[in-house]
């Protein structure tokens, strides 16, 4: 276990904000969580992954902790299902990568989403009709109450878009590690349109011989099409959450859509359960001409507006929220919905 103080954070953060924390401490086992000195830790406490889903809006205070709890192990008994553990400090991409390269099915949609296997179990991290929960069969928890571990099964977690109990534990529980369930069994969900062109399949194609690692292929040659790579330009991705709203909503958006920008506009949506629909937020976005706006070093994707970045390299907490205030105003103002962040803010 390795502890610091007075840490700097701009290699913890893909937005790469210049911030720092009281005390930063990595473990590299669940035990080394029971032997922390959890009273005498600066406040708040906190635990982070690999800092691709959170806005730093200025020095952190208290303590962060880090998961360098390292491993992806199957459990092969022959079954059509194969369970797979793997720790919470294991990149995200790795494991999809690895679960790919083995012929399983199930993670090949996720591919490409930068953060680690215990952030992306607390996030509900998703993509192209695949939420992480939908491959979940069990987390594997510290609860810093007790001082115990805990292991919760899927059910018992509260998955919801981008949402988990583990979001709302005001910190309690630690993930160490996630079981995952993939299948042999040929399964590739393709309801989205651009995974179908970017396969060069049509729209009755089954993709009966495609390969795990082939959808994988497509699902990143899509990402890196519209989404800037952090390693080169700093951001914490999808920024926006996609709002969900009821058909009543959906026809207001419409009419607005057709007003103003022509009767024969198409609005982007995806049909829900129970009468709700999901609009895409970069469609919003970019129809109230946000595309690009720049508040200080952060701006506005132009390639994906769904996106903020540091576009100078050196943009601030204060620009990045900026500019977050100001696109929600405008989709407010325009289309009467409220978008939220997806991103954390620390």
């Amino acid at each position: 276990m390795k502890e610091y103080t007075d840490y700097d954070l701009s290699g913890a953060n893909t937005f790469r904000m210049k911030v720092r924390c009281a005390r930063y401490i990595q473990y590299d086992n669940a035990k080394e969580l029971e032997s922390i000195d959890w009273d005498s830790l600066p406040r708040p406490v906190r635990h982070i992954g690999g800092g691709s889903n959170l806005l730093f809006t200025g020095d952190f205070p208290g303590t962060l902790l880090h998961s360098g709890i390292s491993y992806v192990k199957y459990v092969d008994m022959g079954f059509d299902d194969v369970p797979v553990m793997a720790g919470a400090g294991v990149r995200f991409d790795d494991f999809v990568e690895n679960v790919c390269r083995n012929g399983l099915w199930g993670a090949e949609n996720l591919s490409g989403i930068p953060g680690e296997v215990g952030a992306a179990a607390v996030q509900n991290i998703g993509a192209y009709g695949v939420e992480v929960k939908d491959i979940i069969k069990g987390v594997v928890c510290f609860d810093t109450r007790t001082r115990s571990m805990v292991k919760f099964q899927t059910c018992e977690c509260d998955y919801g878009y981008r949402d988990s109990l583990f979001k709302h534990s005001d910190g309690r529980y630690i993930v160490t590690a996630v079981l995952f369930r993939v299948s042999r069994v040929h399964g590739p969900r393709l309801e989205y349109k651009g995974v179908r062109e970017s396969l060069g399949l049509g729209p009755e194609d089954s993709g009966e011989s495609l390969t795990p690692m082939q959808v994988r292929e497509a699902v990143m040659s899509l990402r890196n099409s519209k989404l800037p790579d952090p390693e080169v330009l700093g951001s914490a991705g999808s920024y926006f959450k996609n709002p969900v709203v009821d058909a009543v909503t959906f026809a207001r958006v419409i009419d607005i859509a057709r007003r103003e920008f022509g009767a024969d506009v198409t609005v982007p949506h995806f049909i829900l359960g129970g009468g709700m629909v999901k609009i895409p937020a970069a469609w919003l976005i970019d129809r109230c001409g946000l595309k690009g706006v720049r508040e200080g070093g952060a701006a506005v994707y132009e390639r994906q507006p769904l996106v903020i970045v540091n576009a100078s390299g050196s943009a601030t907490p204060s620009d990045v929220l900026a500019l977050e205030t100001r696109v929600i105003a405008g989709v407010r103002n325009r289309f009467g919905i409220e978008l939220h962040p997806e991103v954390e803010h620390l």
